[in-house]
């Protein structure tokens, strides 16, 4: 029971899901936790609540860092016209 209302879930997909810690994504990504906090509170990086704790998906992280690498790459990029 969840909120007080019966729910089920569909676990189908969850089993081979990967969450990783604050520590962890912050390590991966090579920033401070608090970096990782503010992208997970603005909505930037998905989490699920545990408790007082985060945890973020793996594949979630990858994809947050391969946007943020065609971002920089395309600001780099000269303009042709």
């Amino acid at each position: 029971m969840i909120g007080g209302r019966n729910t089920m879930v569909d676990l189908k997909g969850f089993e081979d899901a990967h969450y990783m810690t604050v520590a962890e994504v912050a390590e991966a990504m090579r920033v401070s936790n608090m970096t990782v906090y503010r992208l997970v509170h603005s909505g930037e990086l998905p989490a699920v609540r545990f408790g007082r704790s985060y945890r973020v998906p793996a594949q979630a992280v990858k994809e947050y860092l391969i946007a943020e690498q065609h971002a920089a790459a395309s600001e780099h990029r000269p303009e042709t016209h």
